[in-house]
């Protein structure tokens, strides 16, 4: 079955393109300490020399002299590990407490989707800010702070697919048989339920990255660490004579957004029977 799926994920375009670009993602994460290991804040020449200009630094340095290309690939770390890390601490709590409401329905139902409503009528943006500025702008408090806005989302996909597969016929069967809650829950529906939400959980992290991003261009970053975001907010008042400075790791931003929602939107299609079996025909 997994052999299955893998050769249609490889015949599907946009998954393999996807994968692909993640992978150039991943590897530059990987191997930022390797390729440069003296770390992104090291001057390595004059300041907003051009790509190009200096084989130390082939994507030129910023205003500090620093190089451009060590920036992004540890800035490759950050939004990786922000993205998943957020989105992790996410799905754990948004299938909990979807998985609860869809099953139980009526009073419990009401009180988690009540819970869940008043976090979405809360602009995340806004939401995420408040976080960070209260709980001060650390990576640990950031995956938090994004984990807090991606929740609802999940929790209310799952309870929708709880609200279906609980009134399957194999369902009643395990509760008539006496098994535990429990263990329907998690072993019986919850299983059932998860393509989409692995299909979601790619856009999810799109979404944290562009957010890290956001929120290290206004300042509300680590300022431990080198971002994508925070290159670009330093590089804001260069735009003129050096707009390079921003628009590479924007390009990063574009495409690691790019490769995970063709990822998604590839993945809808493997998991969807009726759409396989069309393009079968």
């Amino acid at each position: 079955m997994m052999r299955a799926f893998l050769t249609s994920a490889a015949r599907n375009w946009p998954v393999s393109l996807g994968a692909l670009l993640l992978l150039a993602v991943l590897f530059m994460a990987l191997t930022a300490g390797l390729f440069f290991p003296e770390g992104p804040y090291v001057s390595v020449g004059r300041p907003l020399q051009w790509p190009g200009d200096l084989a130390r630094a082939p994507m030129g340095t910023d205003a500090l002299g620093r190089n451009m290309a060590a920036g992004i690939f540890y800035g490759a770390r950050i939004s990786l590990l922000v993205g998943f890390a957020s989105v992790a601490v996410a799905l754990v709590f948004g299938i909990l407490v979807g998985a609860y409401a869809g099953y139980y329905g009526g009073w419990v139902d009401n009180l988690l989707m009540r819970a869940t409503e008043l976090f979405q009528t809360i602009p995340q943006f806004m939401l995420a800010i408040v976080v960070v500025a209260i709980f001060g702008p650390t990576i640990k408090v950031i995956v938090f702070a994004l984990a807090v806005v991606s929740w609802p989302a999940i929790a209310r996909l799952v309870r929708g697919e709880f609200l279906v597969i609980r009134e399957r016929a194999y369902i009643q069967g395990c509760i008539v048989l006496g098994m535990s809650d429990s263990r329907i829950i998690f072993t019986q529906i919850l299983p059932n339920a998860l393509s989409g939400v692995m299909v979601m959980s790619t856009v999810l992290v799109a979404t944290a990255i562009l957010m890290e991003s956001a929120l290290s261009f206004l300042g509300f970053g680590d300022p431990n660490v080198i971002t994508w975001g925070s290159m670009i907010g330093s590089g804001r008042n260069n735009m003129r004579d050096a707009w390079y400075i921003i628009t590479i790791p924007g390009l990063c931003l574009l495409i690691t957004a790019l490769a995970l929602n063709l990822v998604g939107n590839g993945l809808t299609d493997l998991m969807n029977p009726r759409l396989r079996k069309r393009k079968v025909k």
